[in-house]
């Protein structure tokens, strides 16, 4: 009986957390996540994963309270040139086959300013999983004028450092530092 009272009580506090936070999904064709390093200091060279999942609780009146998910499939990464991504493949780097993963899921949220917060969470790429801090703004949230739904906007950047995902081949020659730029939209699930 004690054991069924806690399980009841456990299910009303969680669906009381989340009371507030409504679920947005990913809109795909416009979400996107930009990496650039430093190669060999001739160049910015530049890569893309779009297309990819996820899901945003998002409590616009307790910002503090949403969370997010994230997954891209790793063969999903274009770079501009074929050769690039095929090298990217490989066992040099992520040795990806279909089906392998990049995913990221919040663990905490600290608003800093109007529109903005600091998204800690954890991301998991190449088989590590390492905590990250994203610095995220709300670009908007309103009614699509095409869906005629309620949209929300984001950006967010961060910093990863490639070897501590087992991806550091030719640091510091090519940077091991990867500048990330995060663009999604999300429509509120129905």
């Amino acid at each position: 009986m004690k054991s069924t009272l806690l399980a009841a009580a456990l299910a009303v506090s969680a669906t009381t957390a989340f009371a507030s936070a409504e679920k947005y999904v990913l809109d795909s064709s416009h979400s996107q996540v930009v990496f650039s390093y430093d190669h060999l200091g001739f160049s910015t060279t530049t890569g893309m994963f779009s297309g990819f999942e996820g899901e945003i609780m998002f409590d616009q009146e307790d910002p503090a309270a949403s969370s997010v998910s994230v997954s891209m499939p790793v063969l999903e990464m274009f770079t501009g040139w074929k050769p690039r991504e095929d090298h990217f493949m490989t066992e040099d780097f992520f040795g990806a086959v279909e089906g392998d993963l990049i995913t990221f899921t919040s663990t905490g949220i600290e608003v800093t300013g109007e529109n903005t917060a600091k998204i800690t969470g954890d991301l998991t790429m190449n088989g590590v999983t390492k905590s990250v801090v994203l610095d995220a703004k709300l670009n908007k949230v309103d009614t699509h004028p095409m869906a005629n739904k309620p949209w929300a906007g984001f950006n967010a950047t961060t910093t990863l450092v490639r070897s501590e995902f087992d991806l550091g081949q030719f640091a510091p020659f090519v940077s091991d530092e990867v500048q990330v730029q995060i663009s999604v939209e999300a429509q509120k699930a129905e």
